[in-house]
C-alpha cells in the first residue's frame, strides 16, 4: 500500500503552512458513533497526558505514526511527540475539537477490532494504513464523520511535527531538521539570504527571543 502522505508531499504542505505557526481549530465533530467505549477510559502504561486519556493517547500516537512516518530520510511524527501537541492543544487553541478526537479514536479503535479483529495500536504498520486509509475515505460503518475526522487529525499532526517546539511538539526540532529550517532568527546576514547559502541551525523557539511573548498562547508549554 502507499503512503497515506508522500514525504515530498508533507515537507510542501508543511512549508506553505509555516514552520512556527499554531493554528486554532475548527468546531467540533460529531457523529452518530457513540461516546468513548469504556476500554479507551482504562488507563496505560506511557507518559501522562493533560486532557485524554491514557488509551486515546495511545491510538493517537500509533495514528500520527502512520500519517507521518519515520524513514530513511529522518523522523516523524511519534518521534517529533505530535500526539503530545495535539493532547496540550486539547486544552487551548484546539479546546473545541476534543469532542471529535473523543468519538473518532473510540470509533476508529472499535473499527479495526471489528474489520482486523485486533485493536488499533497492535496491528502491524501495514494494516494500520488499511485501517486508516477506510476511516479517510468514509468505509467505516456507523462513522459518518470518519473523513472529516482523519482530515482533523492530519493537520493537527502537521502542526505537530512542525511547529514551534514551545507548543509541546516538534521535540529535539526534527521537524525543522526535516524540513532544513535553520529555526528562529532576529537577525539575518546578506551570506545567509544568498539563495542555496548553507544556514546552520541554531534550534532555537521563538520564545527564546525576548522580543516574542509567551502571554496569550492559550496552550501549556512544552519540554525542547
Amino acid at each position: 500500500m502507499q503512503p497515506l502522505i508522500s514525504r515530498r508531499e508533507l515537507l510542501r504542505r508543511a512549508s506553505l503552512a509555516g514552520a512556527v505557526a499554531i493554528v486554532p481549530g475548527g468546531g467540533a465533530l460529531l457523529s452518530e458513533a457513540s461516546a468513548p467505549s469504556a476500554a479507551l477510559q482504562t488507563a496505560a502504561s506511557r507518559e501522562p497526558y493533560e486532557h485524554l486519556t491514557a488509551l486515546e493517547a495511545d491510538v493517537l500516537e500509533a495514528m500520527v505514526a502512520r500519517i507521518i512516518p519515520g524513514d530513511a530520510n529522518g523522523p516523524g511524527a511519534r518521534e517529533a511527540r505530535a500526539a503530545r501537541y495535539i493532547d496540550r492543544a486539547l486544552g487551548g487553541a484546539l479546546a473545541s475539537s476534543r469532542p471529535a478526537y473523543g468519538v473518532g479514536l473510540a470509533a476508529l479503535d472499535r473499527f479495526s477490532q471489528s474489520a482486523r479483529g485486533r485493536a488499533f495500536t497492535s496491528l502491524p504498520p501495514a494494516e494500520q494504513d488499511a485501517v486508516l486509509s477506510d476511516v479517510e475515505t468514509g468505509n467505516v460503518p456507523g462513522f459518518a464523520d470518519a473523513p472529516a475526522f482523519f482530515a482533523l487529525v492530519r493537520a493537527h499532526t502537521l502542526q505537530g511535527t512542525f511547529c514551534d517546539p514551545y507548543y509541546g511538539g516538534n521535540a529535539g526540532f526534527v521537524g525543522w531538521d526535516l524540513l532544513g529550517y535553520p529555526g528562529v532568527r532576529t537577525f539575518v546576514s546578506a551570506d545567509e539570504q544568498r539563495l542555496g547559502a548553507d544556514v546552520p541551525a541554531n534550534h532555537k523557539s521563538a520564545y527564546d527571543y525576548d522580543m516574542f511573548t509567551k502571554a496569550g498562547t492559550g496552550t501549556t508549554p512544552g519540554e525542547r
